[in-house]
């Protein structure tokens, strides 16, 4: 990009200099990170709202309409850590930039689809353009944000993502009381906008990268297919089969295709994913921790409106405002735990944030009979503030682990994780549900007997994986430094 617009163009005179030259510079470029991944973030969350509108608007039936959302999903999660390589190689500032617009202009396709192929083609350009941003966020930040601040700066990142959350079902149902569908993905046009303009003027400018740009196509084929393959089974095994041919296709299609690609990782001289990084145990077991972590909260997220609804009995508005307490939550206590890990180091505060959590997957655990509302309201909320305690110092800790040249790599496979942990949290969430609920009808007589201790026990078994996580957390190197700077002032 900067050779098209030539090597005195008004891309190479940016950042602007009246902003670029100031102290508290870092910030600015946060501030614009933070839009990213506050759009991002609202998408995810507002989108499947539609899916009902969108299944009468197409006449269409709910496998077809959840494509919607897995298409985007499986583009997201096979594309991640390839632009998080090209970034590495080729520079994050022109990337994000261009991820903004990509998002920008997909989502108004999106709104002006006139049939479900089309929503289904331009949902995988909008993901394109989310793999794009969510691949150099954490990057950017912990190339140019001092080493005093760079727990709080990632913190605020995380907490726009959890405003984002909190906001997308409310926003959501307003949207569709008022408009149709199409306003779900017209809304992010504004935002994408003011990122666009904000990324081409506040971004730092690229550090030189090295002569060295060989991509690692063989690689990328391998890999893409194998996260499509694992994705797809995570978040389909369980309704339609696991011995179906569809998922024992993708099963047999992850396994092959993530044999080959280790087998090249190992004999590439530029490999796609440098698996070095693994031998540093805090981008290891950070990157475990965090796949657990987001277990547990989509485990909770997936079983907890069918409780509300199921027992409680209550409005899907109402269950809608009380799973926001999770959100709000993290949204609350990130920036804290971000200071409180620039000040303490990392082991501290994700030590605290993982207890919270399986303090408040136990008190789940005791739904279903007198305080239940209590037990449910201090539950959610307290995961939520354990997520918003532990994910930043955690993300420090893997970010700061991975040298300056892999930080795009290291934010893809960071944000994979994720993906993978929102998945699992999905497919264990309700295998474990349905297995307890089977035990028990041998146990108690009526249903809902049956499907309280079902729940009961899930939260139960997620509570025993937040302790494995608080363990790992605990035994981890302590840092009084989250990680060292990497080249402030010369670029990302």
């Amino acid at each position: 990009m900067q050779q098209v617009f030539g090597r005195n163009s008004l891309w190479d005179q940016l950042p602007l200099s009246a902003v670029s030259r100031k102290s508290g510079y870092h910030w600015f470029v946060v501030f614009t990170v933070c839009i990213g991944a506050f759009m991002a973030a609202l998408d995810a969350s507002i989108v499947n709202i539609a899916l009902p509108a969108l299944q009468q608007q197409f006449h269409i039936g709910m496998n077809a309409v959840e494509w919607v959302s897995l298409v985007y999903l499986l583009t997201l999660a096979s594309l991640i850590v390839t632009f998080g390589r090209i970034a590495d190689m080729f520079g994050r500032r022109w990337m994000y930039a261009s991820g903004f617009l990509v998002f920008m202009i997909s989502s108004f396709l999106c709104g002006a689809s006139t049939d479900l192929s089309a929503l289904l083609l331009w949902r995988v350009f909008q993901a394109v353009g989310a793999a794009m941003l969510q691949a150099n966020s954490v990057a950017i930040i912990t190339a140019i944000t001092p080493s005093g601040d760079r727990g709080k700066a990632i913190g605020i990142q995380a907490s726009a993502q959890g405003i984002g959350l909190t906001l997308g079902p409310a926003l959501g149902g307003a949207i569709l009381t008022y408009f149709d569908w199409r306003w779900l993905f017209f809304v992010n046009i504004p935002i994408g906008i003011i990122g666009t303009i904000l990324a081409f003027l506040l971004l730092p400018k690229d550090k030189a990268k090295s002569s060295s740009r060989h991509f690692d196509y063989w690689g990328f084929l391998f890999l893409t297919p194998s996260l499509i393959g694992l994705i797809y089974v995570l978040n389909m095994g369980t309704k339609q089969g696991w011995t179906s041919p569809s998922i024992l296709l993708c099963i047999v299609m992850a396994f092959i295709g993530f044999a080959g690609f280790v087998r090249e990782e190992l004999r590439c001289k530029a490999p796609l994913v440098d698996f070095a990084l693994f031998r540093n145990s805090s981008f290891t077991y950070g990157n475990i921790t965090g796949v657990l972590s987001f277990t547990i909260m989509y485990a909770v997220l997936l079983l907890t409106p069918y409780f509300i609804e199921s027992i409680l009995h209550v409005t899907t508005i109402t269950s809608g405002l009380i799973l926001t307490i999770i959100p709000l939550g993290m949204t609350l206590f990130t920036p804290i735990s971000g200071m409180i890990a620039d000040k303490f180091g990392i082991r501290v505060p994700t030590v605290i944030g993982m207890s919270f959590a399986s303090t408040g997957c136990l008190l789940l655990g005791f739904i279903g009979g007198n305080y239940t509302y209590i037990l449910l309201i201090a539950g959610l909320f307290l995961l939520g503030v354990g997520m918003g305690t532990f994910t930043p110092p955690n993300n420090s800790s893997v970010m700061g682990s991975a040298p300056s040249s892999r930080l795009g790599v290291a934010g893809g496979i960071l944000n994979m994780a994720r993906t993978f942990g929102m998945g699992f949290g999905v497919t264990f969430g309700g295998l474990f549900y349905q297995l307890f609920f089977s035990l028990n009808t041998q146990v108690h007589k009526t249903g809902e007997q049956v499907m309280i201790s079902a729940f009961r026990y899930t939260y139960f078994t997620m509570t025993l994986l937040g302790i494995a996580a608080l363990i790992i957390s605990a035994t981890r190197k302590q840092t009084n430094q989250p990680y060292p700077d990497f080249f402030i002032g010369e670029g990302i």
